[in-house]
């Protein structure tokens, strides 16, 4: 049976910063992407010079840019799923300032096909991670989900961070899908997750952190640890927030 074809679906918008250790951790990891997908929202920095760097750097990762719908992160990872290959076997998504560890892709393509799967029943892959600081300091694990994975779950909490997910076959031509009709999704992770527990996927959730998480005011919801990540949580919670995003998605659900 020939190896999984992977892609890696990456978005981008002026990050320009840390992009570039981002990229070339997808050059030290130890199963090689067949594809690296990047769809770019307009960037004004140095975005565009990092990624045509790299892609000369490494001409045996095959790499392809796509313009970006300009209208926030969650559209720009639903326009990656949109047009994310048909030959492709298990997709993945990126952020543009982590660093992969170097078996993430393999840990993850290894659990699917440790589930036995043969690309007909969906299943979705996500991880732990190293949260950290913005130089990859003060390092700490992120938590293990409390309650099983599952719809009921994912109607009020997302277990699933889009940095550590990878969809077999099945769930990625499901999302594909999901994908074309809508770009309105407060956060494209939390409602994949949705997605693939309503549809009856099941979730792998690898307890081994997969990468480095950096954690910096650009994040929405950042990591879920502490007094402050309680208080924000909170403050989501009272001002209607948490509601209004989840309304969101389950919009884009039906």
């Amino acid at each position: 049976m020939p190896a999984p074809a992977v892609a890696i679906l990456l978005a981008t918008y002026n990050g320009a910063v840390n992009l570039a250790e981002q990229l070339e951790s997808f050059a030290r990891q130890t199963y090689s992407p067949a594809l690296i997908l990047v769809s770019d929202d307009g960037s004004t920095d140095a975005t565009h010079t990092i990624l045509r760097d790299f892609s000369a750097a490494h001409p045996a990762l095959p790499f392809t840019m796509l313009k970006g719908p300009q209208q926030g992160a969650a559209a720009n990872f639903l326009s990656l799923l949109a047009r994310c290959p048909s030959d492709i076997d298990m997709a993945c998504f990126s952020d543009q300032d982590d660093v992969w560890l170097e078996t993430k892709i393999s840990r993850a393509v290894a659990a699917l096909t440790d589930h036995g799967d043969s690309g007909t029943a969906p299943l979705l892959y996500c991880a732990r991670t190293w949260e950290c600081d913005m130089d990859l300091s003060n390092r700490r694990l992120s938590r293990l989900p409390r309650k099983p994975p599952g719809f009921c779950n994912a109607l009020v909490q997302n277990i699933a961070a889009g940095n550590t997910i990878m969809l077999n076959r099945a769930a990625l031509g499901m999302a594909r899908e999901a994908a074309t009709y809508t770009n309105e999704v407060a956060m494209h992770d939390w409602w994949i997750y949705q997605l693939m527990t309503g549809a009856g996927a099941q979730t792998i959730f690898d307890p081994e952190p997969v990468l480095l998480y950096r954690q910096h005011v650009g994040n929405l919801v950042g990591a879920n640890r502490g007094g402050l990540a309680t208080l924000r949580r909170l403050r989501h919670l009272f001002t209607g927030t948490f509601r209004t995003w989840n309304d969101v998605n389950i919009a884009a659900l039906e």
